[in-house]
Parts: C-alpha cells; sequence; structure tokens
C-alpha cells in the first residue's frame, strides 16, 4: 500500500494490485537467471522462490504457496511431469511448463499431470509474461492456434480422459455449451463474447464443469470435449 496526498493535504490510501508470485523452477543456472530476470523487471509479478530441480520445486510450492510455477520438464531428482503432478494433486499453485520442444512427450505428460499450460523455452520476454498472467488468471491455454493442435495432438495419444458420454449428464446445459468453447481453444474473454454472458460467469462455469468431471485442468476440459464432439 502507498500514501499520497490530495489537494487538502490529507493522506490518501492506495491499494495496488496483488502481484502474481511466482516460483521458476529450473535445473540450467543462465536459462533460471534469464527468466528470473525477465519477471522480476515485470510490474505486477513478484519472483518468490527458485528450485534447482523438481523435489526442490514442489518442497517451495508447498512452503511459499506461489500463484503460479514456472515448471521446467527436464530436471534432475525429480522431473518435472512428476513434480507437477504433485503440486497439481496438492492444490498448492497452477503449472505452466516449459519444453524445448514443440508437442514434445514431455508436453503430453504434463498435460496428463495437470498442468495448465505450455510455454517453449524460446519464447519471447513479453511471450513469457503473457503466458504466466494467463495461467493466473486461471486460463490455461496459451496461444489457441497452438492449443488447437496440442489438443488434437493429445486426444489422437489417447492421453486424455476417457470418453464416456455419460460424464456430461452431470453438466447444466449451459456448462456443456462452455465446454465446447473450451473444445476450441477459447479464452474465457472469447467465451463471454460467443455466449453473451459476463467474463466472471464464464470462470464460474469452467470451475464447476471441471469439479463436475472431476478433471485437473482447462486442457483436459478441451480434450474431453474434441473426444466426445462436444
Amino acid at each position: 500500500m502507498t500514501t499520497n496526498h490530495d489537494s487538502t493535504g490529507a493522506a490518501v490510501n492506495q491499494l495496488q494490485p496483488t502481484p502474481i508470485r511466482v516460483l521458476v523452477a529450473e535445473d540450467q543456472a543462465a536459462v533460471r537467471s534469464g527468466l528470473v530476470l525477465i519477471l522480476r523487471s515485470t510490474p505486477g509479478i513478484e519472483v518468490v522462490g527458485e528450485a534447482t530441480d523438481g523435489e526442490q520445486a514442489v518442497a517451495l510450492a508447498r512452503a511459499l504457496r506461489p500463484d503460479v510455477v514456472l515448471m521446467d520438464v527436464q530436471m534432475p531428482r525429480l522431473d518435472g511431469v512428476s513434480a507437477t503432478r504433485q503440486v497439481v494433486a496438492e492444490g498448492l499453485a497452477d503449472v505452466l511448463v516449459l519444453t524445448t520442444f514443440d508437442l514434445d512427450e514431455y508436453v503430453f505428460g504434463a498435460l496428463r499431470a495437470g498442468a495448465a499450460g505450455f510455454l517453449l523455452k524460446d519464447s519471447d520476454a513479453a511471450r513469457l509474461v503473457e503466458a504466466v498472467r494467463t495461467v493466473a488468471r486461471g486460463e490455461g491455454l496459451i496461444a489457441p492456434a497452438v492449443t488447437r493442435r496440442l489438443i488434437a495432438e493429445f486426444a489422437r495419444s489417447g492421453g486424455g480422459t476417457a470418453a464416456d458420454p455419460v460424464v456430461l449428464a452431470a453438466l447444466t446445459p449451459r456448462e456443456r455449451e462452455v465446454l465446447g468453447c473450451l473444445g476450441q481453444g477459447m479464452s474465457n474473454a472469447q467465451i463471454a463474447a460467443h455466449l453473451t454472458m459476463a467474463e466472471a460467469t464464464v470462470k464460474t462455469h469452467v470451475s464447476r464443469l471441471l469439479a463436475k468431471l472431476e478433471l485437473r485442468s482447462r486442457v483436459q476440459a478441451a480434450v474431453l470435449a474434441q473426444e466426445l464432439g462436444v
């Protein structure tokens, strides 16, 4: 909180937005330093910790409870996929995985583990920052064009939830519409515009359908939507 003064000299308190708290997990020191430098220089983002392996990433996530864990998938002691699974299962943070290759097996493994999204290591600073902000908003779908291809590949690989249409019976008609939009790789804002509803309402529907379908992420919901043709 900062304190300014109005024209009469009276103190005026201004609440600053709560920063996005990020834990960076990357075993390569140079890469980690670069990521931390970019994030720390960005207003509204706070790097609360750095991990050099998967075990440390899980331990720090438990201790620090960040909003987002930026997780490399290839790390010593405990790989990033296994670390992601633990972080997500314990509800410690949303996980944004870092990978060197587009659509490799590590990405599929991380999404099965419940990662909120993925980012290529050669992404520029602006894309890194936007990815962190996107995941922090609760939207795991980064770069819709890539995501749609990823969803298709993931579904084809058999990595999604068993496609039993009976699971949809638990959803309301509106939740089914939202699920269909997720299957098309839409963001909350795009869904809100498409279905003519408030973005906050979309977020509520997404949270409810994930809980009803026992899914860990929007990407998993998108895969299910494609498998079932919603």
